[in-house]
């Protein structure tokens, strides 16, 4: 998609006033001249009406069960290393209960094993994504089938999707990340100091035929479907075990649902 020079000002205005503290600058955007066009999927994609994902908690029984799938998405998806925690650049990660779930985490009477195992996270491609409607630019928009993009050549860095998100599913490059990737995946683009990434669910391998890399990387741990298909494995995961998402009572829509009991063996 390409603007003029006319809107582009208009993107760059309603971005300055935004950034002094302006909430009416909706009015100001031509909505049409930012949205990413929906393109038709190639022979052989997968496709949904809505993506989600399943994560079962107890089929993650070691430390490697965890690495396995971090890696996956990181080796794929050119993820630095800084080696330093404050630049961190996070699309899957793991984090304890307690901060995963604080509303959960209040009930007095929990099983002890949930306290103590990590949680695998990620973006939750929510159904109201506050990120979205924060962005200036339309850097970060959703798609048709639910899953919340993030274009770093729109992204000016101004942080604001990462102020809205309660999930914090999102980093900021503060550094050049270039230096610190390990081995580069030359399939998969690389992205420079001042933009905002996270998860996309793999949009590149689902275009292919392919499952997201942390799905098949799981060993069954983790199942991705479309949620308005009933014969979908998500629904039928869903279907047969108790499962919870983060912030649910936000009003959000997380599309990451989490097994922690049910009829299924774990």
């Amino acid at each position: 998609m390409s603007i003029n020079r006319r809107e582009f000002l208009k993107i760059v205005g309603a971005s300055a006033i935004l950034a002094l503290g302006g909430v009416a600058i909706a009015d100001g955007i031509d909505k049409d001249n930012l949205e990413v066009s929906q393109f038709l999927p190639e022979p052989g994609a997968l496709v949904a009406g809505k993506w989600a994902m399943v994560v079962d908690v107890r089929k993650f029984k070691t430390e490697d069960d965890y690495k396995r799938v971090i890696n996956a998405c990181n080796s794929i998806h050119n993820i630095p290393d800084f080696g330093e925690p404050k630049d961190e650049i996070k699309w899957i990660w793991t984090d304890t209960f307690e901060h995963a779930f604080p509303d959960e985490y209040e009930q007095k009477y929990m099983p002890a094993s949930l306290e103590r195992m990590p949680f695998v996270l990620m973006c939750n491609h929510c159904d109201n994504p506050p990120c979205v409607r924060v962005c200036p630019t339309k850097a970060t928009f959703k798609r048709a089938d639910g899953i919340v993009m993030q274009d770093e050549h729109r992204c000016i860095g101004c942080r604001f999707c990462m102020a809205a998100c309660p999930y914090g599913s999102r980093s900021f490059n503060w550094r050049d990340p270039r230096p610190f990737i390990k081995k580069e995946n030359p399939d998969y683009p690389t992205r420079t100091k001042g933009v905002v990434e996270k998860c996309t669910f793999c949009v590149e391998r689902l275009a292919e035929g392919l499952m997201p890399a942390c799905v098949e990387a799981s060993n069954g741990a983790m199942i991705f479907g479309d949620l308005t298909d009933p014969n979908s494995e998500v629904r039928k995961a869903l279907s047969s075990n108790y499962t919870i998402r983060r912030k649910a009572e936000l009003g959000t829509g997380p599309n990451i649902y989490y097994i922690i009991g049910g009829t299924d063996n774990a």
